[in-house]
């Protein structure tokens, strides 16, 4: 295959491929859009998974007996396994072949889809979700990278990534109306649904992916103890913030655990200096757009799933909506980020992926703000609408753009660690904002259930969801700041590839301005 630029000096030969390399102004051949198609499902369903089981919870624990505390690990179980591995995943996709990588993980997940619609032992749900989380560790980065690798880096490729990371967040979206509808059949239909769908999916991937030799093993080496420190490092900070609730943020327990993460990040780093072939080589944090794309996702994703863990609360719980009345509430947003999905290319391709960051975090914060008037009477359409509109835009506008900022100017060698670093931003800023969210709200309400106390736990909690989605916002204007004084011709910059100066990397310059080669 054709890769997107010609590797620098010291990058590992490119991989051959009967993949084709795509061109902006080329036509997508069918097999091109089936294989974008099969994607795109993978990532469906991964996203899907996130938000349906919610509002299943209710169900589960009433029919298989499982305590609070228990069925917290229902979701929580999931979130371990799908932040704690996503690096891990995406370097094993770079390294083991990511046509093979994507392919074991799909089935994988079909399996353990299954396998949770099935059982009824609390534990075994628990087990079953963990695997879940660990197959879409692997797929999402595998499948992100594949696209990266097919479609030349600029209109085609955004034009790829605007569809792939658009049917992402609907499936996100989705998730909840879809899981209002199952749950009322039977809690077992949201784990049971997915199944036909990644068999499928997967029938089609055997025959429509690109086959892709695995790398040779002189390419990259396996850097072991960078997979234990770092993996290490992120399923127990996973881990911690998730058990801290219960916990105590200063108990003897939570401070250990994190003295420990600290330790763990510690030794990945001192590990990755060091070796000759890292699971995640530090110098492409030296791309500007790259590190500003992941710092921005963590605060994208991070504040959107803290926002709704609060939305679901205050509209179930305060305002006595159903799960389906809660679930439809979204849908204003999804059903804009969804119908953004073949317009977002082009518009990447005028605006650039700086702007349109800028612009989609802008929008997220503002329809935070305006949920800040949330009282014990509000109506959907004086309250949730508005939010909703503003929400599905920012999402429309941030989510594609920071997925295309975060595997620009990144060599098809590294596209699998790309993937997997902007993946893991989204699930480990959701995973520390749900946490300090929950915090907030208990502490604000102290546990009083009165609608008073309620909100003097939800207001405080929206605060600091705006707060973070506001720095999400500081960052990308930095970056458009970076992007109006420099000169990409004129002023050199460091080219986090090779050890010498040269011009700005591409994520520095309009999206147009991105050509191949």
């Amino acid at each position: 295959m054709t890769t997107a630029r010609e590797p620098s000096a010291t990058a590992a030969p490119a991989t051959t491929s009967d993949a084709p390399s795509v061109h902006g102004d080329e036509a997508w051949s069918p097999r091109l859009w089936g294989t974008l198609i099969v994607l795109c499902a993978a990532l469906f369903l991964d996203a899907l998974d996130v938000s349906m089981v919610g509002v299943a919870l209710p169900s589960i624990g009433s029919d298989l007996q499982l305590s609070t505390s228990t069925l917290q690990w229902v979701v929580s179980g999931y979130v371990l396994g799908y932040g704690g591995l996503l690096l891990l995943g995406g370097r094993a996709a770079d390294l083991l072949g990511r046509r093979q990588v994507f392919l074991v993980a799909l089935a994988v997940f079909a399996a353990a889809s299954l396998l949770g619609g099935v059982v009824d032992d609390g534990g075994l749900l628990i087990a079953a979700r963990f695997i879940k989380g660990v197959a879409a560790a692997f797929t999402a980065p595998a499948g992100l990278s594949i696209i990266t690798t097919t479609f030349a880096e600029g209109p085609a490729r955004n034009r790829a990534l605007s569809i792939y990371t658009v049917t992402g967040a609907s499936g996100f979206s989705l998730g909840l109306v879809l899981s209002g509808l199952l749950t009322s059949a039977g809690w077992r239909w949201t784990f049971l649904s997915p199944v036909p769908v990644a068999l499928i999916a997967l029938a089609f991937a055997v025959k429509l992916l690109p086959r892709q030799p695995r790398p040779p093993r002189g390419s990259g080496g396996y850097d072991i103890a960078g997979a234990i420190t770092g993996t290490g490092s992120l399923l127990l900070l996973v881990f911690t913030v998730t058990e801290a609730q219960s916990a105590g943020w200063a108990s003897l327990r939570t401070i250990g655990s994190l003295a420990v993460v600290v330790a763990l990040a510690a030794a990945f780093l001192a590990v990755e200096q060091r070796t000759a072939h890292p699971l995640v080589r530090l110098g492409i944090f030296r791309n500007g757009g790259v590190a500003r794309a992941n710092l921005t996702a963590l605060a994208l994703f991070g504040s959107y799933a803290g926002f709704q863990f609060i939305a679901t609360l205050y509209l179930q719980r305060l305002l006595g909506w159903s799960a389906l009345e809660m679930a439809l509430a979204f849908l204003p947003a999804g059903a804009l980020v969804a119908l953004s999905a073949t317009k977002m290319g082009a518009i990447v391709d005028r605006f650039g992926t700086g702007r349109l960051m800028l612009l989609g975090v802008l929008s997220l914060t503002l329809g935070y703000a305006l949920f800040l008037r949330l009282d014990e009477h509000s109506s959907f359409t004086g309250l949730v609408l508005p939010s909703m509109v503003l929400l599905g835009i920012g999402f429309a506008l941030g989510f594609p753009s920071v997925n295309i900022a975060a595997t620009n100017g990144v060599d098809d060698e590294e596209q699998g660690l790309a993937s997997g670093l902007v993946n893991t931003a989204f699930q480990v800023g959701s995973a520390l904002v749900l946490a300090a969210v929950t915090a907030v709200i208990t502490a604000g309400s102290g546990g009083a259930e009165s609608p008073a106390a309620q909100l003097d736990g939800y207001r405080p909690a929206l605060l600091l969801v705006t707060g973070i989605a506001l720095v999400g916002f500081v960052v990308a204007a930095t970056g458009v700041a970076l992007e109006r004084r420099k000169s990409p011709a004129a002023v050199p910059d460091y080219d986090y590839r090779r050890s010498a100066p040269t011009a700005a990397p591409a994520t520095e310059a309009p999206a147009e301005a991105l050509t191949k080669g």
